[in-house]
């Protein structure tokens, strides 16, 4: 592996070298390492591993901690970790590991010990895409591993997406779901747009810097310098805050892999290793499950931290819900009970917003209407009445608070007529459904009586038609019966409609 040393000349005349110390205040890679680091503490899972586990300075005292290896010593060890991105080595890359191992040290030993959650993870799914799982170093630079981190730019998550980048790659992003907090789907997000720079570049340092600053910044840094596609001789035609990314990501491998020999202790993390995912098709609150198996809910809320509010909006669309694999089998035992559990409380119906209406018996009249009222009888339904009264559905709906088109025979309907055909209409009333069909010019067919199917002819049935229903569907309903026999029996024409709740004659099979 080719290693790049200037740890005796700058890489370009007059400029100075930095120490750690200004490292760590003037470059946006650790300030933002940093931050995320201190906000890594706040998880569930790493507080509860702290209570047992001293982070006391005496613990390692300086006098104990190893001396500062010759750069020939950690030339010697970035050769040894097998990897495709070329792993340089300089002044800067020097300066990292020093605020790894020194300045940032405590902190570094929590990080140490979520590796074995997320790295493997994060190696599954970049072996299935055919990425470097090097990059996986990637995460620690822009996250500190914490998947709740957020930059002061807006970058979120564990692979860090500002809002636009996440939506491009398929993550949800909405006031419920953020799915950059979501360490399976924003990993894979991670890696298709890894490739997309891979194949822009062809060259995994520049991929990486341009993951941090945009591909666009980047090609703005090759232009400027001639065309060169090396990282190294570009590193000042590029923003500041990438200047230390690709240093950062290699003393990140560098320290992830001989982190013993610089005296860093992992902390064991109390996160449960073992989980599996579940498929939730319903709304569910975290509160509900926790309430109900006895889990910790700040517990479940870092394992399923893509949830803003606790609530999993499953009827939109199916969601995950990540446990502890010791409560999956409980959890699909008492499923019912949990999805029922409190259930008025977390998802009150009365809050769901309606569209707003009118009482049924006060809306506002239509101008130059008046009101009447039509009871509803035998054969009738929302169509027809439509028809009769010359309204629309919709505004029977409306006027009668109705859901669905499901009214019943007895029900008294508010229908709002002109005022000068007021008496006219009042007639419906007293009429029969054939003479009502007759005014609008549609055929009388309506659902025989008990008494009319006795004594018509047994060779004939009637069919009540369903919503959706057409002619053809209907024939085949029936055995050796044609469009064109129900057709002819029922005096239709191909133009005529046919509605929910009307009857047609149908011949039975001989």
């Amino acid at each position: 592996m080719l290693i790049f040393w200037s740890l005796l000349m700058p890489l370009q005349a007059g400029e100075p070298e930095e120490d750690s110390l200004r490292v760590q205040q003037m470059d946006g890679a650790i300030v933002n390492f940093s931050e995320n680091l201190d906000s890594l503490l706040n998880l569930f899972y790493v507080k509860q591993s702290l209570r047992d586990t001293s982070l006391v300075e005496s613990e390692y005292e300086a006098d104990n901690l190893p001396s500062q290896y010759p750069d020939s010593v950690i030339i010697e060890r970035l050769h040894k970790i097998p990897s495709i991105v070329t792993l340089s080595y300089n002044t800067i890359v020097r300066n990292y590991i020093n605020v790894y191992t020194q300045k940032k040290k405590e902190k570094m030993e929590v990080m140490l010990g979520l590796r074995d959650y997320y790295f493997p993870l994060i190696e599954e799914i970049f072996d299935r895409e055919g990425l470097p799982v090097e990059l996986k170093y990637m995460a620690v630079i822009e996250s500190a591993l914490n998947p709740r981190a957020r930059s002061r730019a807006g970058a979120v998550g564990l692979w860090q997406f500002m809002y636009g980048t996440g939506r491009m790659y398929g993550l949800t992003i909405n006031s419920l779901v953020d799915e950059r907090r979501d360490p399976i789907r924003s990993t894979e997000a991670a890696a298709r747009f890894l490739k997309d720079l891979y194949e822009i570049f062809h060259d995994w340092t520049l991929v990486i810097a341009a993951y941090n600053c945009g591909p666009g910044n980047v090609n703005k840094a090759i232009r400027r310098s001639g065309g060169v596609r090396d990282y190294w001789k570009i590193y000042y035609r590029l923003p500041r805050e990438t200047r230390g990314y690709v240093p950062a990501f290699i003393a990140a491998a560098y320290v992830m892999n001989y982190y013993p020999e610089h005296g860093l202790h992992p902390v064991p993390i109390d996160i449960p290793l073992s989980r599996d995912t579940l498929i939730i098709s319903e709304d569910l609150h975290l509160k509900q499950v926790a309430e109900v198996l006895h889990i910790p809910l700040q517990q479940l809320r870092d394992m399923n931290p893509q949830y803003r509010y606790d609530i999993i909006p499953g009827s939109i669309r199916p969601y995950t819900l990540v446990l502890p694999v010791q409560y999956t089998g409980r959890f699909i035992d008492l499923q019912d009970s949990i999805f029922a559990y409190k259930d008025s409380v977390f998802f009150d119906p009365s809050k769901k917003t309606l569209a707003p209406r009118y009482t049924r018996y006060n809306p506002p009249p239509p101008r130059g209407r008046v009101k009447i009222y039509y009871t509803v009888k035998q054969g009738d339904n929302l169509g027809y009445i439509a028809e009769w009264f010359h309204v629309r559905v919709s505004d029977l709906r409306y006027w009668n608070n109705i859901r669905h088109n499901l009214i019943r025979v007895g029900q008294r309907l508010v229908i709002y007529v002109p005022r000068s055909k007021a008496s006219y209409y009042r007639k419906f009333n007293t009429m029969s459904f054939a003479e009502k069909q007759r005014l609008t010019g549609r055929p009388a067919t309506v659902a025989p009586s008990t008494t009319t199917r006795q004594s018509l002819d047994n060779n004939y049935e009637y069919y009540r038609v369903r919503p959706g229903d057409t002619i053809w569907e209907i024939a085949r309903k029936f055995d050796g019966v044609s469009e064109q026999d129900i057709l002819r029996l029922n005096n239709l024409s191909r133009r005529d409609k046919i509605h929910p709740g009307q009857y047609l004659k149908i011949r039975r099979k001989s």
